[in-house]
């Protein structure tokens, strides 16, 4: 059995749906996800140069935002080949080996986005709790600590997936209901008992996405209750500022990702069309407007992008 399903594995290819019943259009629709693609890749790097360029940004609030524009350029990177190879070029068609691959990274970055969001909640709290000690808490050693945790976390959650799959069954054409491969895509199309990695993915789901969203809420509790506190209305309205654009990319993050949720529970017989809109927005928006956020919100990261065109400027 183990032999006969090593080799329908190899010969195993997975079909990939672009956007149902628009086909005609794809070249079209190829312009605003190139676009989507373009702005997030470019946009997400620039922070990450400016981060590492600038001096002035070397301070646990722009090293987290390293980090997330880090996760959104995988996660863009991860789609891109087959949501523009649709688009572009009809090209349906991917190896089971290679889907496995792009699920997991899909599903490795968006859990890594969800720790980030989760570790700059924290950066925000010390940050207004205890600003006299910020730099002495967060150092850059226990910042680097918090990165490598969140990604090995992330890896070892995910990692049993596309294993899992691997082991199972699959004895029919296999379409899936988007241009790029997920988990929840994928466990219905093997003709064997899928319970287990039902199993296994919500408890991922909620050891990571359901687990960051409460620690989140209750960061956001105690630095309400710190505000409070603060004597001034003023010294209250600047400490919340400091907030306005992470509680931005944490809607932009959660929203869709509830939203989708939802649609597949109540809204089952809606038109394929809005499913793979809410689904496209969940992983496309992010990346798209997070460095917008920030680079519009946070005069020091403007600054920074300025000053890396000024450099690049110099030495031409």
């Amino acid at each position: 059995m183990g032999a006969e399903n090593n080799e329908s594995l190899d010969l195993l290819s997975v079909f990939l749906t672009g956007i149902p019943g628009l086909e005609a259009q794809h070249g079209w629709f190829s312009i605003p996800f190139f676009i989507m693609y373009m702005v997030a890749i470019v946009g997400n790097s620039l922070i990450m140069a400016a981060v590492q360029e600038d001096s002035a940004l070397h301070e646990p609030m722009y090293l987290f935002l390293s980090m997330l524009a880090i996760t959104e350029v995988g996660v863009s990177v991860s789609t891109l080949p087959t949501v523009m190879g649709i688009l572009w070029f009809d090209a349906y068609r991917i190896d089971f080996d290679g889907c496995l691959a792009q699920m997991f990274f899909i599903h490795t970055f968006s859990g890594m986005e969800s720790g980030v969001l989760l570790a700059m909640s924290y950066d925000r709290f010390v940050a207004i709790y205890n600003p006299l000690r910020y730099t002495a808490i967060l150092t850059l050693p226990r910042i680097i600590s918090m990165g490598l945790g969140i990604t090995l976390k992330s890896v070892a959650l995910m990692a049993p997936l596309p294993i899992l799959l691997k082991q199972l069954p699959y004895c029919h054409i296999n379409i899936l209901s988007h241009s790029y491969c997920l988990h929840s895509d994928l466990i219905q199309l093997p003709c064997a008992d899928t319970r287990l990695n039902s199993i296994l993915g919500l408890a991922i789901v909620l050891a990571t996405f359901g687990l960051d969203s409460l620690l989140i809420v209750v960061s956001y509790g105690l630095i309400l209750y710190t505000v409070m506190g603060i004597a001034s209305g003023e010294g209250r309205k600047k400490a919340l500022n400091t907030c306005v654009s992470h509680i931005c990319a944490v809607l932009i993050y959660y929203v869709p990702m509830i939203g989708v949720s939802v649609m597949h529970r109540v809204a089952k017989h809606a038109s394929p069309v809005v499913h793979t809109l809410m689904s496209s927005i969940y992983l496309f928006v992010p990346p798209v407007l997070n460095p917008i956020i920030y680079s519009v919100k946070t005069r020091p990261i403007q600054q920074g992008i300025a000053n890396l065109f000024s450099f690049k400027k110099g030495l031409i």
